[in-house]
């Protein structure tokens, strides 16, 4: 660890200039008893014989040269640098001060270790002991001991085994470990901020901000009523509940947030972290950003793309009533008559995103909506009839796909009917890798998703999209 390897120094350099110290001041003591001696036997010799002159000139020179001898001294020996470590004087004994640079790996590290004085500095000096270097550290108090989290850079060749076995070595017990990245370098107030920035700007950003803040974590919005307005029972208090691998949340928009870590269980900490985010959610209050793109549909009509909410549930709603049974059936895999009940669901910013299109006259034709599904991301389709086979559904599937990868999701996956060729055929036009299953009917396309997947969006590459979009056949143009 750095900081040890600082402290051992000073402590090795204060030893010495200690011992320095003592060196120097037992030389000054022998230089002032020689010459009170000098200076008692030139002054009996002067006093008591003929030579005086001669003795007075020679005890001068003597004190001079012990003058001289002392400065010497003194300046070789005070200043002289601290020893350094065996590694130091071995790579100098070798001339390897230009020695390339070991290759290194980044490991995210949580352990519990007691909460007494000195366990911490045990577990820093037995990682410095094997050349691994504490980055950011974190602690977690507890009731019987503390949680520190730390991300670490060990030698490449140090496996995890070992970099537990050492930390249960040194009193760490409960040791987890993970692979890291440059993007955890990032301090956690630092990261808390970023955060609570993107949940302020969009309301759909609270479960994604939830994930990136406490980990591998799986997250559940339960509402508080069904789709036919029975109540649930869902409900959380205004404090939550924190019991070990699982924090319930009181849901703003109703009903409860659950949180769960199957590998580690939460700290006070978190908890108070999650907490406070969901907080901030309730005090803003609905929010979805108002951003939206003009595009050109192959007619020549234009339409808009933008984010859809709660605000738009009447415009969807009339959209509804003007598609056909086929168009709703293959949409929603039920009775027709109740696909009305699933708008208010779809559209709130806390299950996932929604995007909308409208023409011109500001009538809603089209709905595209990437939900959150625990670890998992569903992706869904509706067009009305009379805007159908125009690259509508095409362009609404590539934008929630650049949104689900933006959110790190792995995969997104569509479920719809075997004979749905035109959700099958979008599927196909991402360009990724599919993966299809089957069962009585009922057909699920899934994309498996990365970031040199994603084909930019106009937000991001504006330029080449327009260049791709002039000449793509049957395709709205963006402007």
């Amino acid at each position: 660890m750095t900081e040890v390897t600082k402290t051992a120094s000073a402590a090795r350099a204060t030893r010495t200039r200690r011992t320095h110290h003592w060196r120097r001041d037992l030389v000054e003591l022998a230089a002032l008893f020689t010459a009170v001696a000098v200076a008692d036997a030139v002054a009996n010799t002067i006093v008591h014989g003929p030579d005086g002159p001669y003795l007075l000139v020679i005890s001068a020179v003597a004190l001079a040269a012990t003058a001289g001898f002392h400065t010497w001294w003194a300046r070789r020996h005070s200043h002289a640098p601290p020893p350094p470590f065996p590694r130091e004087s071995a790579g100098a004994a070798h001339g390897d001060a230009a020695a390339p640079a070991e290759e290194t790996a980044l490991w995210r590290m949580r352990t519990t270790v007691k909460d007494e004085p000195g366990s911490l500095a045990v577990l820093c000096t037995a990682l410095a002991r094997h050349g691994v270097d504490i980055l950011t550290l974190q602690t977690h108090p507890l009731a019987d001991g503390t949680v520190d989290e730390l991300l670490v850079r060990a030698p490449a060749g140090f496996q995890a085994a070992e970099l537990a076995r050492e930390t249960a070595a040194a009193g760490g017990s409960d040791t987890w470990l993970e692979r890291a990245d440059a993007h955890d370098l990032v301090d956690a107030p630092t990261r808390v901020l970023g955060l609570a920035t993107r949940t302020a700007l969009d309301a759909a950003e609270l479960p994604l901000a939830l994930r990136q803040l406490l980990g591998r974590c799986t997250i559940h919005s339960l509402p508080a009523t069904t789709l036919t307005g029975r109540p649930t029972g869902e409900s959380a208090p205004v404090e939550g509940v924190l019991d070990g691998t699982v924090m319930k949340l009181r849901d703003p928009s109703g009903g409860a947030i659950t949180i769960e870590r199957h590998y580690l269980p939460f700290t006070p900490t978190e908890f108070a972290r999650a907490r406070a985010l969901v907080e901030l959610d309730a005090r803003l209050g609905p929010r979805i950003p108002r951003s939206q793109d003009v595009l050109t549909l192959p007619e020549g009509n234009e339409i808009t793309v933008r984010r859809a909410g709660l605000d738009d549930l009447e415009a969807a709603r009339a959209m509804h009533d003007r598609c056909g049974d086929r168009t709703l059936s293959l949409r929603y895999h039920g009775p027709v008559g109740d696909a009305g009940r699933y708008l208010a669901h779809l559209l709130s910013p806390r299950y996932g995103r929604t995007l909308a299109v409208q023409t011109a006259s500001g009538r809603l034709v089209a709905l595209g909506h990437l939900l959150w599904d625990g670890d998992e991301t569903e992706v869904a389709l509706l067009v009305e009839d009379a805007w159908q086979r125009r690259g509508i559904g095409s362009e609404l599937l590539e934008r929630l796909v650049a949104l689900a990868v933006e959110a790190g999701c792995e995969s997104v996956y569509a479920v719809t009917q075997s004979s749905n060729t035109g959700m099958v055929a979008a599927m196909r036009g991402l360009g990724l890798p599919l993966d299809y299953q089957i069962e009585e009917g009922t057909l699920v396309v899934t994309a498996r998703l990365s970031a040199a997947d994603a084909r930019p969006r106009p937000a991001r590459a504006q330029e080449a999209e327009e260049a791709r979009a002039v000449t793509r056949a049957g395709r709205p143009r963006r402007h």
